[in-house]
């Protein structure tokens, strides 16, 4: 398990508060671990809420029709690097 950085612990932390995950901390989600199916579990609507709370978070939109979404969603790496890359607040 590689270590989280400060910005994918927050996001991580989001997560955890968007989608109600109780009985997990946001230092125990590997940030390379996929967030759908084997990883965390999350599904499509999990995506929705998670877009929702990102956009009024760091104010941008993930929109639900980029075929970059596989890419940007595969872990909480990669969402973190994408949060990071297009935030506006």
């Amino acid at each position: 398990m590689s270590t989280a950085s400060p910005a994918e612990l927050e996001l991580a932390q989001l997560l955890i508060e968007s989608l109600n995950l109780e009985d997990i901390q946001a230092s125990e989600i590997d940030p390379e671990a996929p967030l759908f199916n084997d990883g965390l579990g999350l599904d499509s609507i999990d995506a929705l809420e998670l877009s929702l709370a990102i956009g009024k978070r760091y104010g941008f939109q993930l929109r639900s029709d980029n075929e970059e979404n596989r890419r940007i969603f595969a872990s909480l790496r990669a969402l973190s690097a994408h949060v990071q890359a297009n935030k506006t607040l």
